[in-house]
């Protein structure tokens, strides 16, 4: 019994070590057949285009927008003003305060006599103003017009040079004005050149002119104005003066035989009839002058008027003679001052 125990212990352990030694052996793995790679082929190399020395660039055409309806803002449609002539203004940071869009003037240059239209658009305002400003810049005819939309104006055939109108909206702190100036054509030509910066207020008048020239000055009678005009060179103001020509001929004295016993011996002379009697007359006039340098002298020549550019003398007149030697005096309004203008050669 004991025998047959150790028997079968001993076969157990044989058994045993069997199986470790089953599983300690390699594996062999399981080889798969597969078919043999075929060659590789080799790729033949194809001709390729050779790009010109010189390639030209054909570019896409883009394609032309046709006309089509106009998109309209989501707050209305919108004025779209002619850009010429249109002054901007530049949009204030506060979208609700007044603000002028555009002001402007059709046709650009005016006629005197004619026809223009002001245009203007504003925003954020019940109403706009617009005032015609004389040449100092003063306000004189008013128009009350609506916050956007355009106003005719009709000028008068004496109007002269340019017109200036102002727009103003908004009241107080928030009050914004622009102002418009418009050229106008001049329709009158100068009897001289180079112009003057000005134009005629109408064409110049054919006339006789006798001119005197003195010590310190000279006596011009322009028969179209019968009027004397006395310019002075001494720098005492009035620098000139005018006067209505009063001499009667055959009944005020042509000249007084004082002053030629006077000037007797000497190369002074008298003046006489017309300039003579504003001579004699005038204390001032004789005291500036002095005595004639020469004789009087009588030639063809023309007279012509001009609104004044100056200012302070807005609404007058600049008046244009023809002087002796050819030259042209011009005497400002006012007294105020003269000067010589020379015309070139052919005027």
């Amino acid at each position: 019994m004991k025998i047959a125990t150790g028997l079968l212990r001993t076969l157990a352990v044989g058994l045993l070590l069997l199986a470790c030694l089953a599983a300690c052996e390699p594996t062999a793995s399981s080889v798969i057949p597969t078919d043999r790679p075929s060659p590789t082929p080799t790729l033949e190399p194809s001709a390729t285009h050779t790009p010109d020395a010189s390639p030209t660039v054909t570019e896409t055409p883009t394609a032309a927008v046709t006309g089509g309806p106009t998109p309209t803002s989501l707050l209305g449609p919108t004025r779209t003003p002619d850009p010429l002539g249109q002054l901007q203004i530049t949009a204030p940071a506060n979208p609700n305060a007044p603000y002028i869009e555009f002001f402007r003037a059709s046709p650009q240059i005016a006629n005197p006599g004619g026809d223009f239209t002001l245009f203007w658009s504003t925003r954020n305002v019940p109403q706009a103003v617009i005032y015609r400003l004389d040449r100092a810049g003063q306000r004189t005819l008013v128009y009350n017009v609506e916050p956007f939309g355009r106003q005719t104006i009709t000028l008068s055939a004496r109007e002269r040079v340019q017109v200036d109108y102002e727009l103003v909206i908004g009241e107080g702190a928030q009050a914004v004005s622009q102002r418009l100036t418009i050229p106008l054509a001049c329709p009158i030509a100068w009897f001289f050149t180079p112009t003057p910066d000005s134009c005629p207020i109408s064409d110049a008048d054919p006339t006789v002119v006798v001119e005197q020239l003195f010590e310190r000055g000279r006596m011009i009678y322009v028969e179209s104005e019968n009027r004397v005009y006395v310019l002075f060179n001494d720098g005492t103001a009035p620098a000139w003066s005018s006067y209505e020509n009063t001499y009667r001929p055959g009944i005020d004295a042509e000249r007084d035989e004082n002053f030629d016993r006077a000037f007797a011996g000497t190369n002074f002379v008298q003046p006489v009839g017309r300039l003579g009697l504003v001579w004699r007359r005038v204390d001032s006039v004789r005291n500036r002058l002095g005595s004639g340098s020469a004789p009087e002298r009588s030639f063809d020549g023309f007279y012509q008027e001009a609104p004044t550019r100056l200012a302070e003398q807005a609404g007058r007149s600049d008046f244009f003679i023809t002087a002796g030697d050819g030259a042209v005096l011009q005497l400002l309004p006012g007294g105020g001052q003269w000067q010589i203008l020379t015309p070139s050669s052919g005027s």
